[in-house]
């Protein structure tokens, strides 16, 4: 007993001290912690007099009105949060998450317009914030201008490679939408490297799967369509007056499309051998396809990094299951059938991928522009 008391006294003491040692900012950053974890809970009102007490010990922190201002959006008082947020953009330090929560709450306000100015205004200041470009893009399928959509879309995934929604959103409507599925197929399976096991993550699963089968077909017994790519063209513009060199010089600057030069190709002559789609073909086809895009000389011209990770997957001893997961929503029986027959893979592989997430820098990033 005298040990326990002696140890509770010890701690208590060094507890005190401690908390005599916090700086105000410090007992801050503590209150707001608490807050959000209420807020996490269901309860923003129960959150607000916590945040309350926070501004008080450091009035200077901009992150606190703004968590004061998400509660209030949270309890859907959205002209509350918007006055609240207005007054923050004309705040130093006012971050890109401000103009879209208010951009977000001009939205529900049913004023669309000061909506999109707002994350407009947010990009003059943020040229780097896919969350802004989410929005904005989200703001143009609303009107159902999915060609407008997808530029915000491809240019968040090119100025935030890193950020998930953005390729989200490209990957459904290129699949459903366009006759180029090939960028679809790409952003969709990045997103689910970014984005692992939520409902949006099997809902492209899904779709990746439900492409492949409308994508591949086989019209008689000898051949294979592979059609990512129905709606692709090259336009030159060459000057009339130019020597040979310059022309050679301005053909050797062409990008062909990705999808008709190279995808489809590769994934042609991946098809050699099977005559069907599913799981089991689509793992042998999606594994052959990693060698013939190399041994076809694309590794070099047009190096990706969706294909160096399953690489990566594949020296690890990780390629099958890494396969399988990326489709399984596809079918979901095949998959649970696979799974319980090879359970040693599919552990070492959910060890494996939870150490290793695909890294994304403004050097190795894929979007359509770049191909």
């Amino acid at each position: 007993m005298k040990l326990r008391s002696s140890l509770f006294l010890c701690c208590s003491l060094l507890g005190v001290m401690s908390a005599m040692g916090q700086t105000n900012a410090e007992k801050a950053r503590e209150k707001v912690a608490e807050a959000v974890k209420i807020m996490d809970s269901g309860k923003p009102a129960a959150s607000i007099p916590v945040l309350e007490e926070a501004q008080k010990l450091d009035p200077d922190n901009i992150d606190i009105p703004y968590e004061i201002a998400y509660a209030t959006y949270m309890m859907e008082d959205y002209k509350g949060a918007r006055d609240m947020l207005k007054k923050l953009t004309r705040r130093d330090g006012a971050g890109p998450n401000v103009y879209q929560l208010l951009g977000n709450s001009y939205d529900l306000l049913e004023e669309p317009k000061k909506a999109i100015s707002t994350y407009d205004d947010g990009l003059k200041l943020f040229p780097e914030a896919g969350n802004l470009y989410l929005e904005r893009g989200v703001m143009e399928m609303k009107t159902k201008d999915y060609e407008k959509a997808l530029q915000f879309f491809e240019k968040g995934i090119e100025m935030a490679p890193m950020f998930a929604s953005n390729y989200y959103w490209a990957a459904r409507i290129f699949c459903t939408s366009t006759q180029v599925e090939v960028w679809g197929m790409m952003y969709g399976e990045i997103f689910m490297n970014l984005e692992r096991n939520t409902a949006r993550t099997a809902h492209i699963s899904k779709l990746l799967f439900d492409t492949y089968k409308s994508e591949i077909t086989f019209p008689n017994d000898t051949s294979v369509s592979v059609s990512f790519c129905k709606k692709t063209s090259v336009t030159i513009s060459l000057s009339a007056n130019a020597s040979p060199e310059e022309l050679a010089k301005q053909l050797s600057n062409i990008k062909l499309p990705f999808g008709t030069t190279m995808y489809e190709p590769a994934l042609s002559v991946a098809m050699v051998g099977d005559r069907t789609i599913d799981l089991a073909s689509l793992n042998r086809i999606r594994t052959r396809f990693l060698d013939v895009y190399e041994q076809m000389g694309f590794q070099k011209k047009a190096p990706v990094v969706l294909f160096d990770f399953q690489r990566e997957a594949r020296e690890a001893g990780h390629l099958e299951a890494y396969n399988y997961w990326i489709l399984s929503e596809g079918d979901k029986v095949a998959f649970n059938h696979w799974k319980l027959a090879n359970d040693d893979k599919w552990i070492r592989f959910v060890d494996w991928f939870g150490e290793h997430q695909i890294k994304i820098t403004a050097d190795n990033k894929f979007n359509m522009a770049k191909y």
